[in-house]
C-alpha cells in the first residue's frame, strides 16, 4: 500500500542505517514496513497496544517479510509504548524511536518515560516525531528533557498541517518553543495558514482554561503571532 505523505516525509527523514527502529503506535505498519524494505535498520520493532490490530499485522509481515536465514528482521509487540523493552535489545549505536499519529501531550509523556528507561540502561535513543496536536507543550516537554533536533520539518496532508521533528540528547540544535528550520523551509502560504490556526485554536483555548494553564497559552499566543506577523511584514 502507498504511504500517505506524511508517512513519506517521515520515511525520508530516518538516515540510517540503524541496529533498532522501533514504529510506535504503528496501527497497520505501513511505515514500518516501508523501512523494512529500505532496510533502514538490521531490526523493525512494530509497537501498539490494540491485540486485533497486531495480529493482523503479524499475519501481513509473515507473509511479505519470511524469515530467511532463520532469524526475522520484524518483531511485534503488543504493549504500552512507555514501556519499550530497550533492555532486551543492548545497541552500542541510537535505537530510533518513531511516535506519530497521537496528541502533543501523549507523544511528551511516552518520549519522557522512554528516555528515563534508556538512562538508566546507558541506551542512546533518539525520537522522530510527528504529533496531532499541542505541538507547543510538546516542545516545551522536549526541550526540559534536555533534547535537541537533527531536522524539523512543516507539511500539509488533507488539509491538516503536521510538525515533524528528529531529536536526541546529542542532536545538533536547541528546540525552540514555535520551531526554527521549519519556517525557513515550509512554502509562505502554508506557514500562514498554520500560524492562522493555530492562533485561532489557543484563542479558544485559552478562554476555558484554568488559571494554572494560562500563561503557557498566553506565551503559544505571543509567539506565534509574533511569526505571524514576521511573515507579514
Amino acid at each position: 500500500m502507498k504511504l500517505s505523505q506524511r508517512l513519506s516525509h517521515l520515511q525520508a527523514m530516518v538516515d540510517g542505517p540503524y541496529q533498532h527502529i522501533w514504529d510506535c503506535c504503528c496501527d497497520h505498519g505501513l511505515l514500518g514496513a516501508a523501512l523494512l524494505r529500505q532496510e533502514a535498520a538490521t531490526n523493525v520493532h512494530f509497537v501498539d497496544i490494540i491485540p486485533g490490530i497486531m495480529q493482523s499485522l503479524q499475519g501481513k509481515l509473515e507473509r511479505f517479510f519470511p524469515p530467511t536465514t532463520g532469524a526475522s528482521r520484524w518483531q511485534v509487540h503488543c504493549m504500552d509504548v512507555a514501556k519499550l523493552p530497550l533492555a532486551d535489545y543492548p545497541s552500542e549505536t541510537p535505537h530510533l524511536v518513531i511516535i506519530a499519529g497521537v496528541g502533543g501531550e501523549l507523544t511528551g509523556e511516552l518520549v519522557s518515560a522512554i528516555q528515563q528507561r534508556a538512562d538508566a540502561l546507558g541506551q542512546e535513543i533518539e525520537f522522530l516525531l510527528c504529533p496531532v496536536h499541542h505541538t507547543y507543550q510538546l516542545r516545551e516537554r522536549l526541550d526540559i528533557l534536555r533534547l535537541r533536533y537533527f531536522d524539523e520539518r512543516l507539511i500539509s496532508e488533507n488539509k491538516r498541517c503536521y510538525e515533524l521533528l528528529h531529536v536526541a540528547r546529542r542532536g545538533e540544535r536547541p528546540i525552540t518553543a514555535i520551531g526554527d528550520n521549519l519556517w525557513s523551509q515550509a512554502p509562505f502560504e502554508l506557514q500562514q495558514a498554520y500560524l492562522r490556526r493555530l492562533l485561532k485554536h489557543y484563542h479558544q483555548v485559552i478562554r476555558g482554561s484554568k488559571q494554572e494553564q494560562k500563561p503557557l497559552l498566553e506565551r503559544a499566543i505571543s509567539d506565534y503571532q509574533a511569526q505571524l506577523d514576521l511573515l507579514s511584514a
